[in-house]
């Protein structure tokens, strides 16, 4: 989704909370990459086949390297290969939830596509689902006319079910604490297992459509 669409349009999306069955959530652990190539070539065509192709082996060389090291890796590939633009520009509408091998097909994307992208590259490298949230933020930016709040999305990294929390973002390619992290205002997180207000363990879990929707088709494209 575009920096510039209004806070409301994330909040809209939220289905009515529900109780999540954990065990009918499908966690993505791996990525077949023949299968995930034949997807994107069928689509894309062969043009970012090198982009793919760098991907996979960043994600191979990271499971040599220590979690923090991963979390650098990954945020600094997706960063400087995945140009940021919106939705409308990329895919003609107002609101998509691109799979990772969607944004590499198109090699852009936005904060949502980005975020996501990184997402399944750390569950690819054995980050554990309940370690990582997607969290829609309000971002304080600075402009011409001053300070204003734009609706974002980041990913958080808990080292521990209560740390403060490492924000992965493309807004500020720096990792830091989510206390360090003053511009940022946390509005709700989610991950493969449920939604929760803010970034807290209490709220209660919920199904998200798009979100859902977004899981089923990364699956079909090879990611498993």
């Amino acid at each position: 989704m575009p920096l510039k669409a209004p806070l409301l349009r994330f909040l809209a999306i939220v289905v009515a909370f529900s109780t999540l069955s954990l065990s009918g959530v499908q966690f993505a652990r791996g990525v077949d990459f023949d299968q995930l190539e034949q997807a994107l070539v069928s689509r894309f065509g062969t043009g970012r086949l090198p982009l793919l192709r760098d991907w996979q082996q960043m994600l191979g060389e990271g499971h040599k390297v220590t979690e923090a090291e991963r979390l650098r890796r990954v945020n600094d590939f997706i960063n400087q290969r995945i140009a940021f633009d919106d939705d409308r520009s990329v895919w003609g509408q107002s609101d998509y939830w691109a799979t990772p091998s969607e944004t590499i097909g198109q090699a852009r994307g936005d904060c949502e596509d980005i975020s996501i992208a990184k997402y399944y590259s750390l569950i690819n490298l054995g980050i554990p689902v309940d370690k990582l949230r997607l969290v829609y933020v309000k971002a304080a930016l600075t402009g011409p006319a001053g300070t204003f709040l734009q609706a974002h999305m980041v990913l958080a990294y808990y080292a521990k079910p209560t740390a403060d929390p490492l924000v992965l973002d493309n807004l500020n390619p720096q990792i830091l604490p989510a206390s360090r992290r003053s511009d940022l205002s946390p509005i709700f997180s989610f991950n493969s297992a449920g939604l929760w207000q803010g970034t807290g363990n209490n709220a209660s879990k919920s199904n998200l459509s798009r979100w859902q929707d977004l899981l089923a088709r990364a699956r079909a494209e090879g990611f498993q």
